[in-house]
């Protein structure tokens, strides 16, 4: 068995592999920023077109060619970028919109040979989207190569050819399925695809080092392309920890013995699981993992989608009758009425264009909501005495980094027997630091009033075109009831009021639960608003953080 592979030479084995069997591999996701590292892996890809985030779908697939229409004075049709068999490479990965996945998704299960994702997100929720990520064989993160580490990546045409040729005829163990497979299965991996592309990269290689039959090497270095960066990985087993008494047989002789030949002749798992545990950053999963977490989460690290007819990213246009504000799209208004001119032309005068009003198409854009954080803190005695300090410490972390992305922050502070609004949403950090260092603690807990208080200024923020999330930090001693009355039966009933109408709305809520000790009424309180529920009994003001920003998607 072969030292594991460094980053650089899993670089070169994936763009060798790639250049023997793209139809096979499917692509490769290649994340990095710009950079001369990333130049000397560019360079080396094979021939193809490139494609950015916003084309549009005639481009892909092809339509009417309008200049030469116009010009000639008949229907013109243009072929796709899609039409003919060649790679793609895809620019700015991260910013790929859902339906352009979908639509290349589809062209790779089709037609496509291969498709190269250049991936430039900086931060984890900028990321390839999950269904072109399902279907590309290979990975390569250059985050961690130096210059000094890397080298001109040269494929001799004849390698590539003589590779090609071999590709046929080589073999895989029979085993190298089931080992793929149960790999997948331990590292949580529900796709299918994944051992199916380990298998296609496993062939390749084999081809590629001239063996009539993959190794055992070469299944490993194909799982680390492959398989490394789709799941988790199991916990390392405990050296001191016994192995599991033997299972007494209860088989026939012949059938044990084809079970023991079998596990002979199959590469163990737990040395594929090591090859993959050696193959990444040891932070890379969890990054990958972060990106998915925020990219599924309700309260996404930006604001909600919206479409209009006015600013924002452009969208396909759509039929329509202008008024309101609405605006024309004259290049797409003259492609749908091209393909009518010859027949429209024989009941009127030849010379002139004729635009219809099925015809007319109008301007789309999409744009997204700024985000508005509500900060809901618990500055009453129980909580002052245990975590306030902890949590105004968090919070503060949390406005640096709402600032950074421009987001708009808005505080809440609820003590003795009502709630007050300290900062209504702006992007001042100055102002927001002012505010919550001279927030003062002590009193009773008016859970119910600061939930109010959190649910009106969202309903007001989100009637501003802005996107609110709600973050709720407290001990859950709640006790003050909304008409001021220490009747803690009546201020559960209250809260769990006012947690039902904020549900009803749709924004998204976050429970942090600062108390030295879990409190079961803050859980019902989560479910019921149907929001996460973070118990941080001993989390410092970072840890208290970090684990905000991951539940709020930042």
């Amino acid at each position: 068995m072969t030292d594991p592979l460094t980053p650089w030479q899993r670089a070169e084995l994936a763009l060798a592999v790639l250049a023997v069997d793209p139809a096979g591999v499917k692509g490769l996701w290649l994340r990095a920023r710009s950079s001369a590292v990333r130049d000397r892996v560019t360079q080396a890809l094979p021939v193809a077109r490139r494609i950015h985030p916003g084309v549009d779908d005639t481009a892909l697939f092809g339509g009417v060619d309008l200049a030469a229409t116009l010009a000639a004075g008949s229907l013109v049709s243009s072929a796709g970028l899609l039409a003919t068999v060649a790679p793609v490479i895809l620019t700015m990965a991260e910013r790929c919109p859902q339906g352009l996945s979908a639509r290349l998704s589809r062209w790779l299960d089709e037609a496509g040979p291969c498709l190269i994702a250049l991936d430039e997100g900086a931060e984890p929720e900028e990321s390839l989207p999950s269904g072109l990520a399902d279907r590309l064989g290979l990975f390569l993160d250059l985050t961690e190569v130096g210059y000094s580490d890397s080298q001109a990546v040269t494929l001799s045409p004849e390698a590539i050819a003589t590779a090609r040729a071999r590709l046929a005829s080589t073999t895989l163990p029979k085993t190298a399925l089931e080992s793929l497979t149960t790999v997948a299965t331990a590292m949580g991996i529900a796709s299918l695809r994944a051992p199916m592309l380990a298998l296609a990269v496993a062939r390749a290689l084999a081809a590629w080092r001239g063996e009539d039959q993959a190794s055992d090497d070469t299944l490993r270095h194909a799982a680390e392309l492959t398989l490394a960066h789709r799941g988790d990985l199991p916990p390392q087993a405990d050296e001191n920890e016994a192995p599991p008494p033997p299972e007494p047989p209860d088989a026939p002789e012949q059938d044990a013995q084809d079970q023991e030949q079998s596990q002979q002749d199959r590469l163990p798992d737990d040395i594929l699981l090591e090859a993959i545990r050696a193959a990444l950053p040891a932070d890379l999963l969890a990054r990958l993992a972060a990106g998915k977490a925020a990219r599924s989460a309700k309260g996404s690290g930006s604001g909600a989608v919206r479409k209009g007819n006015h600013r924002g990213r452009p969208l396909p246009s759509r039929p329509g009758t202008p008024g309101s504000g609405k605006r024309i799209d004259l290049v797409a208004t003259l492609r749908a009425a091209a393909p009518w001119q010859p027949l429209r032309r024989r009941s009127v005068d030849a010379t002139r264009l004729e635009i219809r009003q099925s015809d007319l198409r109008l301007k789309r854009y999409q744009e997204t909501s700024d985000r508005v954080l509500i900060f809901a803190v618990d500055a009453s005695g129980s909580s002052a005495l245990a975590r306030l300090g902890e949590a105004k410490g968090a919070v503060e972390l949390l406005l640096a980094q709402a600032y950074a992305r421009r987001d708009h922050v808005a505080l809440i502070a609820f003590r003795g027997t009502a709630a007050e609004l300290m900062l209504p949403p702006t992007r001042s950090l100055v102002q927001t630091k002012r505010r919550l260092a001279s927030l003062p603690g002590g009193g009773g807990t008016p859970l119910a009033a600061g939930l109010q208080m959190a649910f009106e200024l969202a309903g007001q923020t989100k009637a501003r075109g802005m996107t609110p999330t709600v973050a709720l930090l407290t001990d859950g001693r709640g006790n003050i009831a909304l008409d001021g009355s220490a009747n803690r039966e009546m201020a559960e009933a209250d809260s769990l009021k006012l947690a039902r109408a904020l549900r009803a709305t749709g924004i998204p809520a976050l429970v942090i639960d600062i108390a030295t000790r879990p409190q079961p009424a803050l859980k019902r309180l989560a479910e019921v608003l149907d929001a996460p529920y973070l118990p941080l009994p001993r989390a410092d003001a970072q840890r208290l953080s970090a684990a905000l920003q991951a539940a709020l998607g930042d």
